[in-house]
């Protein structure tokens, strides 16, 4: 069985300040989702499952999947604000979603086998897709997981700072912790995090996660039963936020799970920022020129 895809595509963008997950920024009006899918059907994986808002459905149909229609199974989860999860029966009140967490969990209905979850709106590029699909296809268990790392000097904004989940790994390359850090910027020659005013430095090299992840499908189970607690004990807190790697430490932790850490040395893309569209639009025009993408994405014979 193939594995599949889970992009998580409902967030608001508020930094961005729009619907980036619909920006144009391929030669031939290309989304970054669009090299997203076809990078993993190059990479194997057999469907994919996209968490968007309801509202949002019939836009993203026409600007995104309509394109390859027929190429790989498409499916659709829907994630709004206070999206009901089994166990809880009554959902507080609140203007923000629950975060990347409980977007994962909106899907359980739709995946049965090994899966890899990733951001709509950050380019990874093929050789992610390609360890994480033979990961999922030959090594994913119950109790073995795995996650993409990138360096971190590769996936800094030029225009602003950004929030990076820092990992740490054993000796043989399984993730014992992976730490948020926010307000990540390169100063000068140095890349540093700042906490309570404090600058810390950050070596170029140091592993970090794009929230690239693959999972056996009992992740479902062990996230919802973490997401009912968590309701319980947030439910006063408007601003509390339901991460993945909430879920992961605690799986870690708790000897649960191991995790393989598959580094990746290519460049990230994202537009984090109104500003980084520019530079988003002139990668994908290299990697175009390259020949590492045909001239028409989607043309008859591609994929």
């Amino acid at each position: 069985m193939k594995p599949t895809l889970l992009v998580l595509a409902a967030g608001m963008g508020s930094r961005y300040g729009g619907l980036k997950q619909l920006d144009e920024v391929g030669p031939n009006g290309e989304t970054i989702i669009d090299y997203s899918v076809y990078d993993a059907i190059r990479a194997g994986f057999g469907k994919i499952v996209f968490v968007i808002r309801k509202n949002l459905e019939e836009a993203f149909k026409e600007k995104i999947t309509d394109k390859f229609e027929g190429k790989i199974d498409i499916k659709f989860a829907f994630q709004e604000v206070n999206t009901k999860i089994e166990g809880i029966d009554d959902m507080p009140e609140r203007q923000k979603p629950w975060g990347t967490g409980h977007a994962v969990l909106v899907a359980h209905d739709l995946i049965q086998e090994p899966f890899a979850v990733v951001n709509a709106d950050d380019y990874y590029g093929i050789e992610a897709f390609e360890k994480m699909a033979n990961f999922l296809s030959n090594e994913c268990n119950e109790s073995h997981y795995s996650m993409v790392g990138f360096q971190l000097k590769n996936t800094i904004s030029e225009n602003g700072s950004v929030s990076r989940g820092v990992c740490s790994s054993d000796e043989n390359g399984y993730l014992t912790t992976v730490t948020e850090r926010t307000s990540i910027r390169r100063i000068a020659d140095i890349i540093c995090y700042e906490e309570e005013e404090v600058k810390y430095l950050l070596d170029d090299d140091t592993v970090v996660s794009m929230n690239l992840w693959g999972f056996h499908h009992n992740v479902f189970e062990h996230s919802r039963e973490m997401f009912v607690e968590f309701v319980k004990n947030n439910s006063e807190n408007p601003k509390s936020e339901f991460y993945i790697p909430l879920v992961v430490n605690d799986l870690l932790q708790s000897d649960s799970i191991k995790l393989k850490v598959l580094t990746s040395t290519e460049k990230w893309y994202g537009v984090t920022y109104k500003e980084d569209k520019d530079d988003v639009v002139a990668a994908m025009q290299r990697l175009h020129d390259e020949g590492k993408y045909p001239k028409a994405l989607w043309n008859e014979t591609s994929v």
